[in-house]
C-alpha cells in the first residue's frame, strides 16, 4: 500500500515524517549550501522505498566548507514527544576521500545496553537513517567526494529533555533523542512503531540477561508493579493497549515469566479475550462482569447494578461497596486464562490488579 493510500484509509489524516528524515534532509540541503553557497529553502528527500517526499529547510547557514542546516520535526497527526523538535546537521569537509561519516551530537542519545542492534557507547541512530543520508548525501556530493570526506554531525538542542518522556532511558540510550525510522515517513495511528518499541524493549531485557518481564498497561501501572517487583527498569515493558501482541512476543523470544499488571477498565477486556484493549477498538463487557458477580455469590440486585454500570470503573466502585468477596481475582483468573492462550502456553504469567491508589486488588498466578 502506497502513502497515500495509507492515508486514505486512516480518513485522510495528514502523514508525517521521521527524525531520520529530518536528518536527511537537514544533510543534503548542507551539502548542497557548500556547493551552490547558496540558503536552501527546501529539499527533495529519497525514502527508503525510493519515492520522494518534499521537506521545508528552517535554518540554513553556510560557508566555503561548512554549514549548518534544520529541520522542524512534523508527526502529522500522529505527533510524539518529538514533533515540533528542531533536528540540526552540521556539515563539514575531512581529508577523508569519498568517505560520509555521521555522528550524534548534543541531545542524540548515547547507547549503553545490548539489544537494540546498535554499537554501545555509540550514538542511537539507526541503520534506515544513517543509509537515508548515505544516499541522499551521495546524489549531490560526487564531485566533493573525489576530493573530500563529508562529516555529518546531527543534534537536537531539547533532546535531552525529549528523551525523559519516551523509553530511551528504560533501554539504555542517555542524554538524549534517537534518530529512527524505517519508512521516513509518519503514518497516522500506525501500530507498527509501538509494536517494535515492545520487541526492543523485551530484547534489550534479554540481551541484559533478565529473561523475567512486567508487562504494564500504562505508566502508572508501571509506577505501581515497580514498588512491588524488584527487577531493572529495562524489565518494564509498557503494552498498552497490545497485550495480546506482547504476550505472543514474550513467547517468540522465549521470555521465562512475565508479569502482567493493570488496572479494572483493560483487565475486563483482556478477561474475555480482547488482544487489542484501545477504548475505541472494544467496550467493556458488563454482562460478563455481572455474571463473574453472581459466581462469586453476589446477589440479585448488585448482579443488576453491576450488569448496568457506566465503565470498568464503576464496577470496581460497586464490588468494593457491596464487599463481593473473590471478584477480582476471578478478574484475574480470566485475564491469566486469555494471556496463557494468547502465548500457546508458553510463559508462565502472575497478574496483579491494581486499585488507583496503587494497593492489590486481585492476584492469580500459576
Amino acid at each position: 500500500m502506497s502513502v497515500s493510500e495509507q492515508q486514505e484509509s486512516k480518513e485522510k489524516l495528514r502523514t508525517g515524517f521521521t527524525t531520520g528524515t529530518c536528518a536527511t534532509a537537514s544533510s543534503k540541503a548542507a551539502v548542497l549550501a557548500i556547493i551552490n553557497q547558496k540558503k536552501i529553502d527546501s529539499i527533495d528527500v529519497t525514502l527508503p522505498n525510493g519515492n520522494n517526499i518534499t521537506i521545508k529547510i528552517h535554518n540554513c547557514e553556510f560557508s566555503d566548507k561548512k554549514a549548518k542546516c534544520s529541520v522542524i520535526k512534523d508527526g502529522g497527526d500522529d505527533p510524539d514527544v518529538t514533533h515540533g523538535a528542531e533536528i540540526f546537521v552540521d556539515i563539514s569537509l575531512t581529508p577523508n576521500v569519498n568517505k560520509i561519516e555521521i555522528e550524534g551530537g548534543e541531545g542524540v542519545g548515547i547507547v549503553t545496553k545490548p539489544g537494540l542492534g546498535l554499537e554501545i557507547n555509540k550514538p542511537a541512530i539507526n541503520p534506515i537513517p544513517k543509509k537515508m543520508i548515505n544516499v541522499n548525501v551521495s546524489e549531490v556530493a560526487q564531485n566533493i567526494l573525489q576530493k573530500n570526506g563529508i562529516r555529518v554531525v546531527i543534534s537536537v538542542p531539547k533532546g535531552k529533555e525529549l528523551a525523559l518522556k519516551t523509553d530511551n532511558p528504560r533501554l539504555g540510550i542517555v542524554g538524549g533523542i534517537s534518530i529512527l525510522g524505517t519508512s521516513g515517513i509518519v503514518i497516522p495511528y500506525s501500530t507498527a512503531s509501538f509494536a517494535a518499541s515492545v520487541r526492543q524493549n523485551l530484547d534489550v531485557s534479554l540481551a541484559m540477561g533478565n529473561d523475567i518481564v512486567v508487562l504494564t498497561t500504562g505508566g502508572r501501572s508501571e509506577e505501581f508493579a515497580k514498588k512491588i517487583i524488584d527487577l531493572p527498569d529495562h524489565s518494564f515493558v509498557q503494552m498498552g493497549d497490545f497485550s495480546g501482541y506482547t504476550i505472543q512476543q514474550c513467547a517468540k523470544k522465549e521470555i521465562k515469566k512475565a508479569y502482567i499488571a493493570g488496572f479494572i477498565g483493560k483487565f475486563a477486556k483482556m478477561a474475555i479475550g480482547v488482544k487489542q484493549t484501545h477504548v475505541k477498538g472494544s467496550k467493556v463487557d458488563t454482562n460478563f462482569l455481572a455474571e463473574l458477580g453472581k459466581k462469586c455469590g453476589a446477589d440479585e440486585k448488585i448482579v443488576e447494578q453491576i450488569r448496568n454500570a457506566n465503565t470498568a470503573r464503576h464496577v470496581q466502585d460497586i464490588v468494593l461497596e457491596n464487599k463481593v468477596e473473590g471478584f477480582f481475582v476471578q478478574v484475574c483468573l480470566h485475564v491469566y486464562n486469555q494471556m496463557r492462550k494468547h502465548s500457546e502456553e508458553k510463559v508462565p504469567i502472575e497478574v496483579i490488579l491494581f486499585n488507583f491508589d496503587g494497593n492489590i486488588l486481585g492476584r492469580h498466578s500459576s
